[in-house]
């Protein structure tokens, strides 16, 4: 008789999230995982399969979730500009009680293992081309409603915005000056002008 799992998979998995988040792929060990999730070794391999797979699935609800998240924040104010300018204060900040010491997990990865693992380059690829789509919808929705200049190209500037915010996340985990970084966002969003 197969016993039944003593633990909620989604609480665990948002507890190995965190670890990742935290530590990244490499320096998070199985005893880390396994002590934040509150689980023995052999139901991490039984549920998940070993640390890769864990690590997997952690990413890709940790993406979903931030598009999900990055979505309703860039629709949150009927002004394009003020909830663009909230997006990219909260990746300074952190948003939704993140710390951006961490940054994001999906931009980590990017740096960590997508360029040399196919699988992670696929996921943060996929990302990347996500957010690129909310961010040109979010423009044209702004250039229909007349608060964007109807001249602007709409998908190169999306294209522009998903790689100054994954630059952006990169330079808080390096925990700059906050002079640095302090009209970063306003400064980001003179593409829309």
């Amino acid at each position: 008789m197969v016993r039944p799992k003593e633990f909620d998979e989604r609480i665990a998995l948002a507890a190995a999230m965190q670890v990742f988040w935290e530590k990244g792929y490499e320096a998070a060990s199985l005893s880390d995982l396994t002590q934040r999730m509150n689980i023995q070794r052999p139901s991490l391999y039984a549920t998940f399969g070993g640390k890769r797979e864990l690590f997997e699935a952690a990413l890709k609800a940790y993406v979903q979730s931030s598009l999900t998240y990055i979505e309703n924040q860039l629709r949150s104010d009927p002004s394009v500009k003020k909830s663009m300018l909230a997006y990219f204060q909260g990746v300074i900040h952190g948003a939704g009680g993140s710390n951006p010491d961490f940054g994001c997990l999906c931009v980590n990865t990017m740096v960590e293992l997508a360029p040399h693992d196919p699988v992670f380059a696929d996921i943060t690829g996929d990302f990347q081309a996500r957010l690129t789509e909310l961010f040109q919808r979010t423009i044209d929705h702004g250039i229909q409603s007349g608060e964007l200049p109807k001249q602007l190209n709409a998908s190169s500037i999306a294209r522009v915005l998903t790689l100054s915010a994954i630059g952006l996340s990169v330079t808080m985990k390096t925990k700059p000056d906050p002079a640095r970084v302090e009209h970063a966002a306003a400064e980001i969003l003179t593409l829309l002008e």
